[in-house]
């Protein structure tokens, strides 16, 4: 990524968990006016989101939860809405063969306001883990805690 200024706000920390992360991409995303009122004040959800492609050959988002803005009233539209993602064609097409493959999906790790006020999606490509993988990951995560710890005792 580019840019030199990001609020991060939403983190999508179970994805790590779950999945290996082969490919991250940055995406617009479509919000409605309120929608984008309440992602900078940071009421936004994406642990359980994903992402297909539509027969249109679009990118969409569900379960994204955006919570209501309060001030809203009458614009508010439905927080679980399915929502689209702006991305070029060709980077489109190359996500659908990767998601051909067995146990790859393509899922969103992290939503950020850029540099311009916009509201940005961080996508990857995933692949599943298996939970002797898992294990292996939090092993590996509480081996270097406690090198840390220890370098930080001496």
């Amino acid at each position: 990524m580019s840019s030199k200024y990001k609020k991060t706000v939403a983190k999508n920390k179970k994805a790590w968990h779950d999945y290996f992360v082969d490919e991250k991409l940055e995406a617009g995303i479509v919000l409605t006016g309120t929608e984008i009122k309440s992602v900078r004040m940071g009421k936004v959800s994406i642990k359980e989101s994903y992402i297909k492609i539509d027969k249109k050959g679009e990118l969409i988002v569900y379960g994204m939860h955006i919570s209501p803005y309060e001030q809203g009233n009458i614009h508010n539209v439905d927080p679980l809405r399915e929502r689209k993602l702006l991305m070029h064609k060709r980077e489109i097409a190359r996500f659908q063969g990767k998601i051909k493959l067995k146990g790859v999906t393509i899922i969103p790790l992290e939503m950020y306001i850029d540099e311009n006020g916009r509201a940005k999606l961080e996508i990857g490509v995933c692949r599943g883990k298996k939970n002797y993988d898992k294990r292996e990951s939090i092993a590996k995560k509480d081996a270097k805690r406690k090198m840390d710890r220890a370098i930080k005792r001496h």
